[in-house]
């Protein structure tokens, strides 16, 4: 019998992080020919992930350039796909959640005849501009995708609204949650000397983790969010508070204009998967804007506040795990401190069920494309 050809493709960290539990589970599969395509968007922290997971790409497209714009970034990831797409001719080509390299690797797919493949299908803010690009990235990968595996409920209800055919939509949790349970039991059992020189640093004291990128919040945004996170480092001296700050100059400037020479905040370099995942797991609070923090700390008993205005994740603010606290300031150092200081509430919160799943996603979406 003719083996079913996969081709994953991704390109970011978060992207990779997500996909590891599907490659792992497909490789597994002796009916399947599958390869990985990397677009590397995202270079240095990509490939830190690939190490920790132990995963090679069969096509490494190399696109990441200083300061690229999205236009540039488009035409480098549908002209670098043709080539890979001509050569392998796979039958199934699986994308991931909302980044350029996932909606424009649709595309190429679309073009060469493939099945798409859409893992964390479905989710929606319904703002073109928040955040942005990844909506419309979302939504277009949504239109061209023949198969949608669904984190959530709520995300399938998105895809039947806009016309979805039901069954083309499974519901399957989130492989966040997959890559996360393996990836706890892995870190937790021996400190990367990163981890060691931050535990000795903290010297036994309670962890606030920060993290932050999003573009929307660029400029006024983060000068709100810095100017919130220095409050709370002056009015809870025995905080320690980490923050590894993205690379991105608009994010680099406000943060060290603001936190710099605080002695209980500690800036870091963007930190390997594992190192990250340790300090999630170590701390007892995190402000992010990050969409995978919402869904993986939630696995971890950690409360979250979110420095968006909207969420395309609603079911960790319905389930009471996330609170969105936007750009202002009063609001991120009141419901902080409130977290930190109001024992009940914050039990309450860290105990709550995880909405995104129970870590077995990949192997359902294996199974779906047994079937087809």
């Amino acid at each position: 019998m003719q083996k079913k050809k996969n081709l994953i493709v991704f390109g970011t960290r978060p992207e990779a992080i997500k996909m590891a539990p599907l490659v792992h589970a497909f490789q597994k599969e002796k009916d399947f020919d599958t390869r990985v395509c990397i677009t590397a968007q995202h270079r240095e922290m990509l490939d830190q992930v690939l190490d920790f997971f132990n995963i090679s790409a069969d096509y490494d497209l190399d696109l990441m350039k200083p300061g690229q714009s999205l236009y540039s970034l488009t035409a480098a990831i549908i002209t670098g796909m043709q080539s890979v797409l001509e050569e392998f001719k796979p039958d199934y080509v699986y994308v991931h959640g909302d980044t350029t390299t996932s909606s424009i690797a649709a595309l190429a797919a679309f073009y060469s005849g493939a099945k798409v493949c859409h893992v964390e299908a479905g989710l929606r803010t319904h703002n073109k501009w928040s955040p942005f690009p990844e909506e419309m990235n979302r939504q277009l990968t949504g239109r061209l995708t023949d198969l949608h595996f669904a984190p959530t409920e709520r995300a399938k209800e998105n895809l039947l609204k806009e016309n979805t055919p039901t069954n083309k939509i499974f519901v399957t949790g989130n492989t966040v949650v997959d890559a996360l349970q393996h990836s706890v039991e892995t870190v937790t059992k021996s400190l990367s000397e990163k981890a060691q020189e931050i535990e000795e640093w903290l010297e036994g004291r309670e962890l606030l983790l920060v993290t932050g990128h999003r573009r929307e919040n660029h400029g006024d945004g983060f000068d709100r969010i810095c100017e919130a996170l220095q409050q709370i480092a002056k009015n809870n001296p025995e905080i320690a508070i980490v923050y590894p700050v993205h690379l991105n100059p608009n994010v680099q400037k406000p943060v060290n204009k603001f936190l710099k020479d605080i002695s209980n905040i500690k800036l870091l370099e963007p930190l390997a998967y594992q190192d990250f995942i340790w300090l999630m797991h170590r701390s007892k609070l995190i402000i992010t804007d990050s969409g995978g923090v919402q869904e993986e700390a939630p696995s971890l008993g950690k409360p979250v506040l979110v420095m968006r205005d909207t969420t395309e994740r609603p079911e960790a603010v319905e389930a009471g795990t996330v609170i969105l606290v936007g750009t202002n300031t009063e609001k991120i150092i009141s419901e902080t401190e409130d977290l930190l200081h109001n024992s009940e509430r914050y039990n309450k919160m860290s105990e709550l069920h995880n909405p995104y799943g129970d870590g077995k996603a990949a192997q359902r979406i294996v199974e779906i494309i047994k079937k087809h």
